[in-house]
């Protein structure tokens, strides 16, 4: 059990009383006389021991178990037999059940309604701690348990998507109208998917594939010039595999020569989309300065 798990570091540090080492020392020593010591027999030592050894431990069961002083001679109880009888293993079922029912109303029925829609009591409690009982019964259902987990795991997309839509659709709006007026600036190439790009400095090396590692400079800003991240900060270039960055990120790397130097415009489709990322709010549209260093090889 939990409990005793708990408790054992607890003996086991009260067990390694210290004990005085006796100094080495290369110096002949006096003779003294043997110190006479009080001894008892080992039945008494062996009762002090216990009683040494349990000190404190009242006070962490009722502190920090949160065991009340009235139930202490039930804990004795439980101490002196190695195995629980019938009613205790009832009692201990239960026990797990208000623990349980405790975690699922405090910590997990809060952040499912929080994920649905920043709401404390949307989902229906009832129901919920319906599906959750009968799942721990094993009561037979219409659909597998897989298809129960595929279901849950795309309806909480679904929500989290809605949500991103109600709060952050304005980033998206905002801009898709910025790419709209940056598409008619000069010098401004717009591919097929959307991405857009503008050559500050033009590079003769070679061009990487996606399955190369490059070595870049980089500033990455939202369309309102917020700086969220900074090679040049950093006083580091960055190194990593093409494909392994957002989408428009390995389609602008592998179009840059070695030794260009780019201003990049990142549609949010492009980039992470309806993911929150902290500094870059879901649907951002992003601006990158980007200078290709060096294909590492």
């Amino acid at each position: 059990m939990k409990a005793i798990r708990t408790i054992l570091p607890l003996l086991l540090a009260l067990l390694c009383l210290p004990v005085q080492a006796e100094k080495k020392t290369s110096k002949k020593k006096v003779q003294e006389p043997a110190e006479v010591v009080d001894t008892v027999s080992i039945d008494t030592f062996s009762y002090y021991f216990g009683l040494a050894n349990a000190n404190g431990l009242r006070e962490y069961l009722v502190q920090r178990m949160g065991i009340d002083t009235v139930y202490i001679e039930d804990f004795i109880r439980g101490f002196q037999y190695t195995e629980l009888t019938a009613s205790d293993k009832r009692a201990k079922a239960r026990l797990a059940g208000v623990e349980i029912r405790q975690q699922l109303e405090t910590q997990i029925l809060p952040n499912a309604n929080k994920q649905v829609n920043d709401s404390v009591n949307l989902l229906n409690k009832s129901l919920f701690m319906l599906g959750f009982q009968n799942s721990v019964r094993n009561t037979p259902q219409s659909i597998s348990l897989d298809s129960t987990q595929m279901l849950v795991k795309k309806q909480l997309e679904y929500y989290t998507k809605v949500n991103n839509e109600r709060k952050y659709g304005e980033n998206k709006r905002a801009g898709e109208e910025f790419l709209r007026k940056n598409a008619k600036r000069d010098s401004v190439v717009t591919t097929k998917s959307g991405l857009q790009y503008k050559v500050l400095v033009k590079g003769t090396g070679a061009i990487p594939k996606p399955e190369d590692n490059v070595s870049v400079n980089y500033e990455g800003r939202l369309i309102d010039g917020t700086v969220f991240d900074s090679s040049y900060q950093r006083n580091r270039p960055a190194t990593f595999p093409v494909n392994q960055v957002i989408k428009g990120w390995v389609e602008a790397l592998t179009l840059m020569p070695v030794g260009s130097k780019w201003e990049v415009y990142v549609p949010q489709e492009l980039g992470y989309a309806e993911r929150d990322q902290g500094k870059i709010p879901p649907f951002s549209c992003l601006i990158f300065t980007v200078e290709l260093l060096d294909i590492v090889k």
